[in-house]
């Protein structure tokens, strides 16, 4: 499906022209910062160097003195604490991080995370129950419980309370926890929303160091975790996580907890981790544990205190990744011929399929795989516990949690945001949400949301790329939703030399244009433009610049998004 070039509006002239001066930049790159919201020296000065000074005062956040409040009465009286969490990459670092951290203060706590086959998403009945058995008071729930009004209610009955650390959107009501940290309640004055579930435990660890005039050493140990689920659950890398983001890879690529250090060397020879790398490497090893088998296998690879036992755990994790890999591109192929067998299907505005005998740990890898390659709102669906649940996705610019909003009575429960949900409904309501979600999507996506777009940052002409550029651009990372890695377009340039094949789909080439210098290329699944390109012929380019290092030499790439040949 061919790309359309969306190219940004350029903002306010004035501000980039006296951005680039008081800046000493090319006019490009400051064009680029106001673009993003950054007008002054004094933002720029902010972006460029994030200071954890400059994170927000956790008690900002409503409930969050309740919530110190009850973990001090049950430190106090030496109150068995649970820490609960999701069991994805957010959930299990922020279980990792919480019960690091107050393990500190407390020989009374454990962790647990629900079995994602048997007890599914969120607060369970069987976690609650476990809780009463073990003599827990106390649960301190993280990256979950925002919408478990029904759960929380069981468990005041039984004498259990809750702390609820979440960032997902809540219900109409808000459960009857102890206390409920979550930004995106419409009562909370915290200044960032954006916050992932391990930045919510966090900002309580933060918190109760500030309330108990602890260094803030105890809780800044923790900030690679945070970045590792910055990356992984895909949320802005803005205001609070751009700080947190920026700190916590400087931790991870400098001194690591163990068990994140043992999955950085099984991901291969990668020298400096970016957020990218991240999200490709570490996180779905991290996923798999509980994808295939148990995510408390993350959990206790995340807490290793001894290299010799991290890389025993990172082994066992890694042979779940090798699984993982089978099994969801073996579904991705099912998924994707039985919608090629079907023509009503195939003209559709949205992607519905369901097939009982898929492992509920990949469909949300498979939503996504069938969202590549049909580029639509994606529901992928399996039976589990009597009920189908199932993984869904969506293309930017279409809210995918309003549209389930709007097949709500169909559904027993969902939650999620924009870009990606979760859902389950009994079987004999599949029809009937297939024909309403169809419905409610169409009614308002629109057409331009149906194609893949590049958004292009700027044009500019390839003698502007020099060292300098470069490093100005290398300063603007991390990258990540919200502060995409800078896409330039150039018309007018021509290949040098030969063209390369790389693999199968991959193009190899040098570019230039008139009176600038020879940039070397790659373009991943372009390898189609091989022969359409002709000596002496002009195209146009859109392309990130990047660092390219090869045994130890560092050279300037332009990585190719997209080609047009010129008119």
């Amino acid at each position: 499906m061919e790309k359309r070039w969306v190219q940004a509006v350029e903002g306010n002239k004035e501000h980039t022209e006296t951005l680039a001066k008081e800046l000493k930049i090319d006019k490009s790159l400051a064009q680029i910062l106001v673009q993003r919201g950054i007008a002054t020296f004094e933002e720029a000065r902010h972006f460029f160097r994030p200071a954890l000074e400059a994170i927000h005062d956790p008690f900002l956040m409503k409930d969050m003195d309740k919530a110190i409040a009850r973990i001090d009465i049950a430190l106090v009286n030496k109150e068995k604490i649970l820490i609960y969490g999701d069991y994805d990459v957010d959930g299990t670092t922020s279980v990792a991080l919480a019960y690091s951290f107050f393990k500190m203060f407390s020989n009374h706590l454990e962790y647990y995370i629900p079995d994602r086959h048997k007890e599914g998403y969120g607060i369970s009945t069987a976690g609650i129950d476990y809780a009463k058995e073990h003599g827990f008071t106390l649960v301190i729930a993280l990256d979950c419980g925002i919408k478990s009004n029904e759960k929380i209610n069981y468990a005041n009955g039984l004498g259990i309370d809750f702390i609820i650390c979440d960032h997902h959107l809540p219900g109409d009501e808000l459960p009857a926890a102890v206390a409920v940290l979550d930004p995106k309640r419409e009562d909370c004055p915290y200044p960032f929303k954006e916050l992932a579930g391990c930045g919510i435990g966090f900002k309580l660890a933060q918190a109760f160091c500030i309330h108990h005039e602890l260094p803030k050493e105890k809780y800044e140990q923790y900030l690679d975790l945070v970045m590792v689920s910055i990356a992984a659950d895909i949320v802005p890398v803005l205001d609070e996580n751009r700080v947190l983001a920026y700190h916590g890879l400087k931790k991870l690529n400098n001194n690591p907890c163990m068990g994140l250090r043992a999955l950085m060397q099984s991901s291969g020879p990668i020298k400096d981790f970016t957020l990218t790398d991240i999200v490709f490497t570490v996180a779905p090893r991290i996923n798999a544990a509980g994808r295939m088998d148990h995510a408390r296998e993350a959990v206790k690879m995340l807490l290793c205190a001894e290299d010799s036992r991290a890389q025993e755990q990172s082994i066992f994790i890694n042979l779940h990744n090798t699984e993982r890999k089978t099994t969801d591109q073996l579904t991705t192929a099912e998924a994707l011929a039985f919608i090629g067998a079907c023509e009503i299907l195939i003209n559709k505005k949205t992607t519905v399929v369901y097939n009982q005998n898929w492992n509920k740990g990949v469909i949300g890898i498979v939503a996504s795989r069938l969202t590549e390659t049909y580029y639509r709102p994606t529901v992928v669906l399996t039976e589990s516990n009597g009920f189908l649940t199932g993984s869904a996705r969506s293309v930017p610019g279409f809210d995918l949690y309003e549209a389930l909003l709007g097949c709500a009575d169909l559904l027993e429960q969902f939650g999620g945001h924009k870009f990606a949900a979760g859902l389950t409904m009994k079987a004999e309501n599949i029809d009937s949400f297939m024909d309403r979600f169809e419905s409610v999507v169409s009614a308002s996506i629109t057409d331009d949301l149906l194609r893949p777009e590049i958004k292009i940052d700027a044009a500019i002409n390839l003698n502007q790329i020099d060292g300098k550029f470069q490093r100005i651009l290398a300063q603007m990372a991390p990258f990540g939703p919200g502060n995409m890695a800078p896409v330039f377009v150039t018309h007018g340039v021509f290949y040098v030399g030969n063209t390369y094949i790389v693999g199968t789909k991959h193009l190899k080439l040098s570019i230039k244009q008139q009176n600038s210098s020879t940039f070397e290329c790659i373009g991943f699944n372009l390898a189609e433009f091989q022969e359409a390109l002709k000596p002496n012929q002009p195209f146009s380019v859109c392309y990130t610049i990047e660092e390219n290092v090869w045994r130890e030499q560092r050279r300037l790439q332009l990585n190719i998004k997209a080609i047009k040949i010129d008119n």
